[in-house]
């Protein structure tokens, strides 16, 4: 867990604050009432944030302080103060333990997380801003807590003559959704280039994910399908092609208006195709400068408010029309978060991509 620089500022003033405020406690009370017991407390609040050294340091203080109060204060009994001596120097090698066990913890979770950024930046590679035509403004949520992948993926790549994007959804949380997402990414980047057009580029997924179960009949990738929308922005052309798998239907702005693209006939989705005669239909729609197109996953369009009414994308990206591309994700953001009924709890995945002018 990271903690940020404020809570360790905290954290490590706390005991030295302890060890201050029972002195002032202890020298400016009026009757016989003595505080330095409340000394333990230093070294125990100094294993959340300090190191063992400084955790044992903070115990030696708080041991020499309670000395001199001890024997300072009006009818000093050293039967007693050698027991608080004892039971503070008992919590001072406790502390340490705890002290070492966390930072132990610490290391192995900085290294960890490490790792899990590499393996991020292979698997979800960072999008770049700008390819081909247009530009692409990235949100992307994993759903399960301090994970940096969920089930959603996506892909941006620049072929010859065009930019061909992914953006897809497995069904399922956790680790078989994420490693069915990078066969899929996996399968995308190897045809992307060789595929002649989007029905071909769609039987190549299709393809990967079934040799990867065959290839491993223990995993359950082979069990899980997943929706994907294909898109296809020719370099040189004021369209856009897009193909679905049985995916939300991405909305497309013109001018003022925000409508979402028709699929009159929509694939299925990946990994159900042999359920029936698979066929892929595209559909082209204009995509002049100055266009933006909106795919997301359902994580975003099945939010729903305690009531249990969805978020309504359709009127909020009519509210966003004339907002710069690059602020779109930042505010759809903050509107799941504050819209659902606990937050963002699905994995989410939105990519606007913007025809330049």
């Amino acid at each position: 867990m990271r903690r940020s620089r404020t809570q360790i500022s905290i954290g490590r003033a706390l005991p030295v604050l302890v060890m201050v405020l029972t002195v002032l406690a202890d020298l400016l009370s009026e009757n016989e009432e003595r505080y330095d017991r409340l000394l333990a407390a230093a070294p125990a609040l100094a294993a959340v944030t300090w190191s063992v050294r400084g955790t044992v340091a903070i115990g030696v203080v708080a041991m020499v302080l309670g000395v001199i109060l001890g024997t300072t204060s009006g009818d000093p009994f050293l039967p007693d103060i050698t027991t608080n001596e004892s039971a503070l120097g008992v919590v001072t090698l406790v502390a340490a333990w705890v002290s070492r066990a966390r930072s132990r913890y610490e290391r192995e979770l900085r290294e960890v997380t490490a790792v899990a950024e590499v393996v991020q930046r292979v698997v979800l590679r960072p999008l770049a801003p700008r390819l081909g035509p247009v530009d692409l403004h990235l949100l992307y949520v994993a759903a399960a807590a301090k994970a940096r992948i969920g089930g959603d993926f996506y892909e941006a790549v620049h072929v010859p003559g065009a930019v061909r994007l992914m953006l897809g959804d497995v069904q399922g949380k956790g680790l078989g959704a994420v490693e069915t997402a990078s066969v899929l990414l996996g399968s995308f980047r190897a045809a992307v280039n060789d595929a002649p057009d989007l029905p071909a580029l769609a039987d190549r997924l299709e393809e990967g994910l079934g040799r990867y179960g065959a290839w491993d009949p223990d995993t359950d990738a082979a069990e899980r399908f997943a929706t994907v929308v294909l898109v296809e922005i020719p370099d040189d052309g004021a369209v856009a092609r897009l193909l679905s798998c049985g995916h939300p239907a991405p909305l497309l702005q013109h001018g003022d208006r925000v409508r979402f693209v028709p699929f009159e006939d929509p694939s299925l989705p990946i990994n159900l195709s042999g359920l029936l005669d698979s066929h892929h239909r595209v559909e082209e729609v204009p995509f002049v400068p100055g266009d933006r197109l909106l795919l997301y996953t359902d994580g975003v369009s099945e939010t729903r408010d305690r009531a249990g009414t969805f978020y309504p994308l359709q009127d909020r990206m009519t509210q966003w029309v004339h907002e710069p591309g690059e602020r779109v994700p930042a505010l759809l953001h903050d509107e799941l978060d504050a819209y659902g009924a606990h937050g963002v709890d699905d994995d989410v995945a939105a990519m606007l991509v913007v025809r330049r002018e």
